[in-house]
Order: structure tokens, then C-alpha cells, then sequence
């Protein structure tokens, strides 16, 4: 299985040959809405139609995005239908047994090429008018054909192709810049960090069952950063939680509590959250029992064992997070400033036997899927924070990231730089590398009026 990211195809020609007139694309400084220095946000990032609009043309057109797992594709034909921002996508196995990846509309008349979640197909044939596709993006079938223009040609008429894509360890991401940084280099220090999670098995990992989808009131960001830097919520937010998970039913001991960590912040948004105290670690219990954990150390270290293998979370900028002690992984899917779609998986090892799978799987929904009891506590914050931030005197309330001004370093243990574990840091990180993006022109803005 390859996605040919050695060498990205160019951008499709179709994108972008009508020139946008200036007030569809009008763009907002946003320096004074981000003050990472001082720790201050202002709330009309997570409620301003226009910086949402912006967000799409230069956060997510231009950032590496989870699409799928390599192991939801076994055979040429196999697809995956997903979105990169609120652009839908078809990823699919082509005949070379190659992962490609399309816009998911019909190069006609626009609409949805593929309306199935998942699935295996010969070719994709829209239910409009009949214009089929086959595997490689190809226009294969045109009924009526003889009716248009003598010049009128197929390959002109391609699916618009996803120009990069690249794998890490199972994941797939696709990029719509034809010229990304590589998948690895944009990732950097955070792969020691996934490692913990994605490397535990020489075999790999794979998914389980389907995916779980849910539906928030929030803005996609207070999701991601908060799997990217926040371990401050967990002992008030998830206080009824960690009573019913403890032992003695009356919650984790004072130490634990209050556990040592480190948060690694990148420059480029990515951020992981994890404990350090031994009994921090709160697996399921077969699958705690299956791990040979003098084997990890060797194969991971033990800093990695210790410490982002064990309860935390964290977030691959801009929008794909998970949870190392339960396997989730999930997609903060946009829908509008004001709502997120949440994609989630059950990632295991391959080499689990299946009762130690299905352990993971029922732990990952008591706890984290769209009915456990750490998720929902989650999903009511953030919903709350959005149901008052549209009003005119709460919008203009600054929020405050103060929290580790100043405590970020390399500290000899763990790669990049790291904070505290109740620290902002890797939040300041993550909203200056937004504003970086919201400020900078992307790819395709070249030549465009008012760039």
C-alpha cells in the first residue's frame, strides 16, 4: 500500500481557473484577536462568520488533515468518505493498490459523487446525471456524450484530486498545497509523541469496528486545543468520573491528583498532555495486563513508557486528537463556527489477542466515546463556553492563557521543547500558529485580487 508522498502531483488545473471577485475573499488581520505574549484571546475567533470563512482558505487548505487508517483499505476498490475542513472527500484503494484521494463532487453538475459512508466500488457514478469514475479519478462514462462540443475531452474532466498525500504509521493525511512540507518534517518532535501510541507493536495498529460520529455545539478549536494543552479541567471537570473509576469510589489520592507531567508544545500548533506518576496509568485491565512493559521500554524508552504512553491526549494541529490509554483518535470536523462533528475511531494493536481488543473497545466507550463518562463532561464545556460567546459585551472578554508564561524549555528528557503539565503552553502555541496561518496568503491565493 503506498500514497505516492515521495513526490506530490501537481495542483489539479481545474482549482481556481475562475478568478474569485475581492469580496468573497477578503481577509481579516487577526494580530490584535491572538496575544500569545500575554496570554490573551479574544473570543471572536470561535464566533466571526468571516475569520470562519478565512480559517477554511488558510488553516485548512493548506494543513495536513487525518483522512483514514491504512487498515480500512484491504483491496483495490475499498473507499472511505471523510472531509478536509467542510470540503467532501472520497479516499479510496486504487487498482495499484495506491491510497488516492478526491473532492467528493461530481465534476458536472457539483453534487456528491458518493453518498455512502464506506464501502467497495468498480466506479463511482453519480445519481444526478450519470457521469461515472473510475478508480484513478478518470471521467469514464458520459451518457449522451455525442450532445456536447465536438472539443469537449474526458481528461479535461477529472475528479479534482487531493494533490498530497502522505502516511504515518497507519495514518493517512492529505494536503490540498501541492507543495507541502512533508508530512514527517511538518510533524517534526510530535512523531515521539504518537510513537507512543502508534509504535507499541511491531505489527502496527489497525481500527476497530466503524466510526463513531456525534454532533457538539462549540467551535472546532476549543476542542483541539484543549487535547492539546489543557490537563487543568481534568480534576474539576471530570471530578464524578475519577470517583467512579477510583478504587476506594472516592476518587484518586491526592498525589494523583495533583500528578507531576510535562506538556510538549511545537511550533507549528501540535501539543501533547501527559502525566508522569506511575499510577496515573488507568488502562483496562486486560490490556494493561497484555503490555510486556519491560519490552516497551526497550522498544520506545523509558521516558516514552513512563510518560506519553500513559493517561494524556493531544492534538496533530489543526484539528486530529487522541487519547494513548484508551486508543481513541478522533476528527474535530468544522461545521460552521458554532458547531463541531465529531469523528472518532478505536485504534488497537495488531498483535492483540481478539479478547484484549475487545477489552480496549468497551473501555474506549465507557470512557471517551460519544456516551462515556469523560466525554460527555467535555462536549457540555465547550458547548457552553459557545452558547454565550456570541453576546455583544461576553464576545469582547478576553480569555486568559497566562497559565507556564514563561516555563517552556528543553528539558533534557523529553524531544522539543516542553512546559508544565498545568501549564497553557502548548495552547499559546497552537492559537499563534492559527494567526500565523489566518495572516499569511496560502497557495492558492497567488495572483488573486486583493493578496
Amino acid at each position: 500500500m503506498s500514497t505516492e508522498d515521495s513526490c506530490p502531483s501537481k495542483a489539479n488545473p481545474a482549482i481556481g481557473r475562475l478568478p474569485r471577485p475581492a469580496s468573497m475573499i477578503t481577509n481579516v488581520d487577526v494580530s490584535a484577536l491572538v496575544d500569545t505574549d500575554g496570554g490573551m484571546i479574544d473570543r471572536s475567533i470561535y464566533t466571526d462568520r468571516g475569520l470562519y470563512g478565512q480559517e477554511m482558505r488558510r488553516v485548512f487548505a493548506r494543513s495536513w488533515l487525518f483522512l483514514a487508517h491504512e487498515s480500512q483499505f484491504k483491496k483495490p476498490g475499498d473507499f472511505f468518505t471523510t472531509f478536509m475542513g467542510e470540503d467532501p472527500v472520497i479516499v479510496t484503494m486504487d487498482k495499484t493498490k495506491t491510497i488516492r484521494a478526491y473532492l467528493n463532487s461530481c465534476r458536472h453538475r457539483g453534487v456528491r459523487l458518493c453518498r455512502a459512508d464506506a464501502g467497495a466500488t468498480k466506479m463511482f457514478t453519480c445519481t444526478y446525471h450519470g457521469w461515472s469514475f473510475d478508480l484513478a479519478g478518470a471521467l469514464q462514462s458520459v451518457p449522451n456524450e455525442k450532445a456536447y462540443p465536438e472539443d469537449f475531452d474526458r481528461k479535461d474532466w477529472s475528479l479534482i484530486d487531493v494533490p498530497s498525500l502522505a502516511t504515518y504509521k497507519g495514518l493517512i493525511f492529505g494536503n490540498w498545497d501541492p507543495n507541502a512540507e512533508p508530512l514527517e518534517e511538518s510533524l517534526g518532535d510530535m512523531r515521539y509523541y504518537m510513537d507512543a501510541m502508534l509504535d507499541r507493536d511491531p505489527e502496527g495498529t489497525e481500527v476497530m469496528g466503524g466510526v463513531m460520529k456525534w454532533e457538539l455545539e462549540g467551535n472546532w478549536k476549543l476542542a483541539a486545543e484543549q487535547f492539546a494543552t489543557d490537563w487543568y479541567h481534568v480534576n474539576m471537570s471530570h471530578a464524578s468520573a475519577l470517583m467512579v473509576m477510583s478504587p476506594t469510589g472516592r476518587g484518586p489520592k491526592a498525589e494523583i491528583a495533583a500528578t507531576p507531567g510535562r506538556q510538549f508544545v511545537a511550533p507549528n500548533g501540535h501539543g501533547a498532555g501527559f502525566p508522569t506518576h506511575p499510577k496515573s496509568r488507568f488502562d483496562a485491565g486486560p490490556v494493561h495486563e497484555y503490555y510486556d512493559y519491560p519490552a516497551l521500554r526497550e522498544r520506545l524508552g523509558d521516558a516514552a513508557v513512563e510518560g506519553p504512553m500513559t493517561t494524556g491526549h493531544a492534538t496533530v494541529f489543526p484539528n486530529f486528537s487522541y487519547l494513548p490509554v484508551n486508543g481513541s483518535i478522533r476528527v474535530w470536523h468544522p461545521k460552521g463556527p458554532d458547531k463541531i462533528e465529531v469523528w472518532a475511531w478505536i485504534l488497537v494493536d495488531k498483535s492483540m489477542p481478539d479478547e484484549v481488543k475487545d477489552a480496549q473497545r468497551l473501555y474506549n466507550l465507557r470512557t471517551f466515546g460519544p456516551s462515556g463518562i469523560f466525554e460527555a463532561d467535555d462536549g457540555e464545556n465547550w458547548s457552553e463556553v459557545q452558547a454565550i460567546s456570541h453576546g455583544f459585551v461576553t464576545n469582547s472578554v478576553p480569555l486568559n492563557f497566562q497559565m507556564g508564561i514563561g516555563s517552556e524549555r528543553n528539558d533534557g528528557v523529553y524531544p522539543g521543547q516542553t512546559s508544565e503539565l498545568y501549564s497553557d503552553a502548548a495552547g499559546r502555541s497552537f492559537y499563534k500558529h492559527w494567526a500565523g496561518l489566518m495572516n499569511t496568503p496560502a497557495w492558492h491565493e497567488q495572483g488573486q485580487p486583493g493578496q
